[in-house]
């Protein structure tokens, strides 16, 4: 019987640097294709402990992790460089599954790094923009300084609607400026009961963004959350991420918000 504690290893094959906190670690992995968007694993070193984290892409025999450095584990794997190797065991949870957006005016509301697990989707209906009505990424940083995938977004624009905002500006900025849900009052529908969205980012943002979306009349099972903030063992076994019967990292993070709103924890 496979042990599922046991990772494997995994060579780093590319580093993309983003900002001075956040790298882009492109690993290994056989079975990327089976892979989806908002699914994670969880990345180790040892004496140093191991890490969950989103997948932020997939290619034909690589998983992109996009890590902030923040901590004992991620200290160390930023030490790690192309030709490195590190342990990864997953990937857990149910992710985003891009059927229920198909022939959707979808929209795409992400704050911060919550843009890594989300990046599989954007990516997607923006090479295969005829599966979609439409598609909007609505994407919030701090600062002009923390923007991630820029080149991306170089891609994105030219295929979708993109808004790309920042909290605070250095004077001359010529971009938007302001939270996310600043710009969800504006957003105008065909035909709104044809809506879907998909919110991820800080718990307080996915809060007050839902409640923007729910002032335009959008059903409650037409929106998608991550919580993937929660995760621990990937296993439910620690039981960290259970709230009340629930477990995040075997259920979740991705939870159609009629079930996800209950998950208070």
């Amino acid at each position: 019987m496979k042990n599922e504690y046991i990772p494997q290893l995994s060579r780093i094959r590319q580093v993309i640097r983003h900002t001075d906190l956040e790298y882009t670690f492109r690993m290994e992995f056989a079975e990327a294709k089976k892979v989806k968007p908002g699914q994670f694993f969880e990345i180790s070193l040892p004496k140093y402990g191991e890490a969950p984290i989103s997948v932020s892409g997939t290619g034909e025999d690589t998983v992109d992790f996009t890590i902030r450095r923040v901590g004992k584990v991620t200290n160390e794997i930023f030490e790690n460089y192309v030709g490195d190797q590190l342990f990864i065991r997953g990937p857990y949870g149910n992710g985003f599954d891009v059927r229920n957006y198909q022939g959707k005016e979808l929209v795409i509301v992400a704050g911060g790094t919550g843009l890594s697990p989300v990046r599989g989707v954007v990516e997607y209906f923006a090479r295969h923009r005829e599966e979609a009505v439409s598609v909007t990424l609505i994407a919030g940083f701090k600062s002009p300084g923390d923007v991630l995938f820029s080149e991306d977004f170089g891609f994105w624009k030219q295929q979708i609607s993109v808004i790309q905002t920042v909290d605070t500006a250095p004077e001359g900025y010529e971009g938007p400026v302001g939270m996310v849900t600043k710009y969800i009052p504006e957003l105008k529908f065909q035909d709104r009961s044809n809506a879907a969205f998909i919110c991820v980012g800080p718990p307080v943002m996915i809060k007050f963004t839902v409640m923007e979306i729910l002032k335009l009349g959008v059903e409650e099972e037409s929106i998608w959350v991550s919580h993937e903030r929660k995760m621990c063992c990937g296993l439910g076994k620690c039981g960290h991420c259970k709230i009340g019967s629930t477990y995040i990292c075997l259920d979740g993070p991705v939870f159609n918000y009629v079930e996800g709103k209950e998950l208070i924890d």
